[in-house]
């Protein structure tokens, strides 16, 4: 049983399944630096692994090599969450600055994302990609499914409640707003939602603390809501 989960570095979306005993493969840039060297390649979650591995997946050939060690077997699932930086609606002056050198940055970006729906075609399994509102819904297409964490936190029990890694940062049981996009493929179900009562509708402790381009802040503020996940692989594994 095979889990594949691209553009991720926390590992936080396919812990519900590796819990279940699945294999887990996270593939992200960032895995090429502290984690990946401290933790090892791969860690036990409960009767299953998740494996953290390094990949430039901006670069089509490595998606390639990704289903060439994989496409031999059975994929159950593929979800990815490419970078987001480039797409944001908002004209920052990066983003202006960005766009100055290279007119094509948000074509490019849009490409990236493509690039995840395509293997997943490949490999012929349930799929989701997870975006922020922004460019992408224009430059692809409409997202399929938008969501607010804060909708799945219902599927946290209350010892499950704090966030294990970021309590300080992450309402408990995810009771927090951002609106969230999901492009799927047809085999992909969309859970039920299970919601929470809001901390705080659009201002969440995230946004009020995590200010800053920090590689820190970026990857708390993109962490899969823990209640989604769970959700996610509830209604779209085997039945584990």
């Amino acid at each position: 049983m095979k889990v594949i989960s691209l553009y991720d570095f926390t590992g936080e979306a396919v812990r519900p399944w590796a819990d279940a005993g699945y294999d887990c493969y996270c593939y992200d840039i960032q895995h090429m630096a502290w984690r990946y060297h401290k933790k090892g390649h791969f860690e036990t979650v409960g009767k299953g692994r998740i494996f953290y591995l390094p990949a430039d997946l901006h670069d089509p050939r490595v998606l390639n090599d990704i289903y060439n060690d994989h496409g031999h077997e059975t994929v159950d699932f593929l979800m990815a969450f490419p970078v987001c930086t480039d797409l944001a609606i908002c004209g920052n002056k990066s983003k202006v600055a960005k766009l100055a050198l290279n007119p094509n940055v948000e074509i490019e970006a849009t490409q990236h994302a493509i690039n995840c729906a395509d293997l997943a075609n490949r490999f012929d399994c349930p799929s989701m990609i997870e975006n922020p509102v922004s460019r992408l819904a224009t430059l692809w297409h409409k997202p399929n499914h938008y969501f607010h964490p804060f909708e799945f936190g219902g599927y946290l029990s209350d010892d499950e409640a704090v966030h294990p890694t970021w309590p300080e940062y992450i309402a408990p049981k995810d009771a927090y707003s951002k609106k969230t996009c999901l492009w799927v493929s047809n085999s992909f179900v969309m859970p039920q939602k299970k919601p929470v009562d809001c901390e705080s509708f659009g201002a969440s402790t995230q946004y009020r603390k995590l200010g800053g381009k920090s590689i820190k802040t970026k990857n708390i503020r993109s962490a899969t809501p823990r209640g989604f996940a769970k959700a996610v692989f509830l209604a779209n594994s085997r039945g584990l």
